[in-house]
């Protein structure tokens, strides 16, 4: 195996290691996939002010988000399915995250549960909630995250309906994945993926099996997930969920002004400038391209934070520059997951912290708390 530099290294090793259904699932957006791809590419358009002659000795990258205390202001973001890209995967990532120093957030989708996650780490970690009809199955959800003394709760708002996604219903994606034909020859050229998901009992969606009536197997899950995301959210029920949660609060999928201030007035922790990784709306604006007005629009009353297309440490520094308190990675520590397991993770991270240490050199500065427009060269943003 090559050396591991880049995550587009660890994205090439993934797609030759992962199920194709399953790295589709991570790898792809909805319809024409041009938010998705925009995503990325507006960041390159971003440019630096490179400095020199600066005294960079005692360089740092330590920060905080919600006031917690992180090694890079980065997060892993939730994901859905991330025990498929590897079994056990939220663990594994969870792992990877302590220790290297920043907070993992555990998706309600997820294969390893709640319990799993927290039985097999030592610093708590965040949970992300999806709003499902059954109130009181989600009553119970919040309520073990309380039990499994989560730091935070993430609220995502942008799934009330689910995004067209061609690639997961032509390659009707389903977990564990069905003994079709197809799957079975896919599955056949790779043997690690299935060795290891052979040693685990861990296969179907954790959070919910065994915890959501009426919900024992996946055919009965699969049905109740779509009949379940609810439609009628409202901020009426994130008042609801902010009373009962009682901790730190950060809402996921704020992409208008309007709805970042609607965050400031239900008295969230933070909010996250995210358009769901080009997986809901195509069409809409990159996540990037909303983030300086909604900075603008809620100025220090609530922490901001983004995600979606980062690939790079320099992605990171350009989103702190832009009034990001914290970045999210998904896609970056996915294929570093589907690549090497644990050590996947962990080299993910050490390469964007890598490139945002040497970016931040470069730029002059060596404290990133100090990083803001003043390093990216104006007209490029």
């Amino acid at each position: 195996m090559s050396i591991i530099t880049t995550i587009e290294d660890l994205r090439v090793l993934a797609k030759r290691r992962v199920p194709r259904m399953f790295y589709d699932y991570a790898d792809a957006g909805s319809w024409t996939e041009s938010t998705y791809r925009a995503n990325e590419t507006d960041f390159a358009a971003i440019k630096f002010r490179q400095r020199v002659a600066v005294n960079l000795v005692d360089r740092s990258l330590k920060s905080t988000m919600i006031g917690q205390e992180v090694a890079m202001p980065v997060a892993l973001a939730p994901t859905g399915l991330t025990g498929m890209q590897h079994a056990d995967g939220e663990i594994l990532a969870a792992r990877a995250a302590e220790k290297i120093g920043v907070p993992f957030t555990l998706s309600t989708m997820s294969i390893c549960s709640i319990e799993d996650v927290a039985a097999r780490t030592k610093k708590p970690f965040w949970f992300q909630l999806y709003v499902m009809k059954d109130r009181d199955f989600i009553e119970r959800l919040i309520d073990r995250a309380k039990a499994a003394n989560c730091s935070a709760l993430v609220l995502t708002l942008d799934l009330q309906v689910l995004g067209q996604r061609h690639k997961d219903i032509r390659n009707g994606m389903t977990a564990p994945p069905k003994l079709t034909i197809p799957n079975m020859m896919n599955l056949a050229t790779k043997p690690r993926w299935c060795l290891n998901m052979l040693r685990t009992p861990r296969r179907h969606f954790g959070n919910i099996v065994g915890h959501a009536k009426s919900v024992s197997d996946m055919s009965s899950l699969s049905s109740w997930t779509s009949q379940q995301f609810d439609p009628a959210l409202s901020w009426r029920d994130v008042e609801w969920i902010k009373n009962r949660w009682g901790g730190k609060l950060i809402i996921k999928g704020i992409m208008d002004n309007e709805d970042a201030r609607l965050c400031v007035e239900s008295g969230a922790d933070a909010l996250i400038v995210s358009n769901h990784g080009g997986r809901q709306l195509d069409g809409a604006q990159s996540s990037i391209g909303a983030l300086p007005g909604i900075v603008d629009a809620v100025g220090k009353e609530i922490e901001v934070h983004m995600d979606g297309g980062i690939r790079s440490g320099q992605d990171v520094i350009r989103a702190l520059a832009l009034g990001a308190k914290g970045v999210y990675i998904g896609r970056p520590f996915l294929y570093g997951l589907g690549a090497m397991g644990e050590a996947g993770v962990a080299r993910c991270l050490e390469i964007i912290r890598n490139e945002l240490d040497l970016t931040m050199a470069f730029c002059g500065l060596r404290d990133v708390t100090h990083v803001d427009r003043n390093i990216l060269l104006p007209g490029t943003y």
